[in-house]
């Protein structure tokens, strides 16, 4: 390990990464490695930043398209410490304990009116999968954060001194089942005449019952907006068949912002 650790951060979602990162720097030492817009949020809030370009020593590249692509970055993530560290000493390379990252927002791109297919496409993200799938798969040295709420576990059990192994494969499966649902997403949108698709979602509410009473039912949302905005303020748990009721009177006056599945 590295005498200073070190942590990537380039997110799309800045929700709460600078309490993150002022906690990584202030209680454990970390140096921070960020580019583009998530170093400026955190040298706006007064953070020491460097930059991926200096640390890397290539400048971006192609419009921002070729950032993180490098083998001092993927070198540093995905280096077993122990079994590779004189490989990584003859190349220079210095181990990364921990990578955030979440993704360019392609769903809610594709979910806006209009939208071109050029946009889409530059809403794609390229590196940040590659940094999620190489940080995942080298779980075992490397800690990988893909959600904002994640980081108030992360520092908990780091302060705790519990940070291992189960934990990390846990963060790993959440990254990786990150990455599949943002290929589903893109691949559905590509796709003109898919025979096969997959929809997923994240957990919502439970459901009193489904479509009849001996069923057991749960709302999941697969985009932001619809009715998961709602608030329920009397009546019993909401069942399957008052969502449709709900949905039915919806589209019968104008259509929703967003979509939702039920099961």
């Amino acid at each position: 390990m590295a005498a200073q650790p070190n942590a990537l951060l380039s997110v799309s979602d800045k929700t709460g990464v600078v309490d993150l990162a002022r906690v990584l720097v202030e209680t454990h030492g970390f140096r921070l490695i960020s580019s583009g817009g998530t170093a400026q949020a955190l040298q706006a809030a007064g953070l020491p930043v460097t930059k991926v370009s200096e640390f890397t020593g290539a400048p971006e590249m192609l419009g921002g398209r070729v950032k993180t692509l490098h083998p001092r970055i993927h070198g540093g993530i995905l280096g077993r410490f122990d079994v590779d560290a004189d490989e990584m000493t003859a190349h220079g390379l210095e181990p990364i304990e921990l990578v955030v990252v979440n993704l360019y927002p392609f769903a809610e791109t594709i979910a806006r009116e209009g939208v071109t297919l050029a946009e889409a496409i530059e809403n794609i993200d390229i590196g940040g999968p590659t940094l999620l799938r190489a940080a995942a798969k080298n779980h075992a040295y490397v800690s990988v954060l893909c959600q904002p709420d994640q980081y108030e576990g992360y520092l908990a059990q780091r302060a705790s001194g519990t940070l291992d192994l189960p934990f990390r494969r846990r963060l790993a499966q959440a990254a990786f089942a990150h990455t599949q649902a943002y290929d589903e997403a893109i691949a559905t949108y590509l796709a003109e005449d898919a025979a096969d698709f997959t929809v997923r979602g994240q957990l919502h509410q439970t459901l009193r019952y489904g479509e009849n009473p001996h069923q057991r039912a749960a709302w999941y949302a697969t985009a932001a907006g619809g009715w998961t905005t709602a608030t329920q303020v009397q009546g019993k748990e909401l069942s399957y068949n008052n969502l449709l009721d709900l949905e039915a009177a919806g589209r019968s006056r104008r259509p929703l912002s967003g979509t939702s599945r039920r099961r």
